[in-house]
């Protein structure tokens, strides 16, 4: 990777949706160039995926939250990987932080996000969960 791919990957994180013509104007490549480029880092691991960013609230959903998790050592992964298949999560994260596994969830109301983190409480091997209320995402 160099400079030039740097930049390509910020312009596309900032938008996904960037005309290649843009990217190239930027960059100052080509667009041909710029598509070539894409298609390596695609192929190479570094762009997984193409995403939007939603805003919860304006789509229904009123409590969002992250969620440390803390577990048996053996049950780390299989809870990281129980938690990732729940529609409620929109991210899941194993961290070496406070917290073995952090958890991105969205709930309808309060009372749905209450009763989603007594069930990760339930969960086999979970020895503790700290939610932290989202008020705003600033980035």
């Amino acid at each position: 990777m160099d400079e030039k791919d740097i930049t390509i990957l910020r312009l596309l994180i900032e938008n996904a949706r960037l005309p290649l013509t843009k990217i190239a104007e930027k960059v100052g490549i080509t667009d041909v160039a710029v598509k070539k480029r894409i298609k390596k880092l695609e192929k190479d691991g570094i762009i997984k995926k193409y995403t939007i960013v939603v805003e919860p609230k304006k789509v229904g959903y009123n409590g969002v939250a992250l969620v440390g998790v803390d577990t048996e050592p053996d049950k780390v992964l299989s809870t990281a990987n129980e938690l990732s298949k729940k529609e409620f999560t929109t991210s899941v994260f194993i961290t070496t932080g406070d917290h073995m596994i952090m958890v991105e969830i969205w709930a309808k109301s309060a009372e749905e996000l209450m009763n989603i983190i007594e069930d990760i409480g339930k969960m086999e091997g979970v020895k503790k969960v700290c939610p932290a209320i989202v008020l705003d995402r600033v980035k």
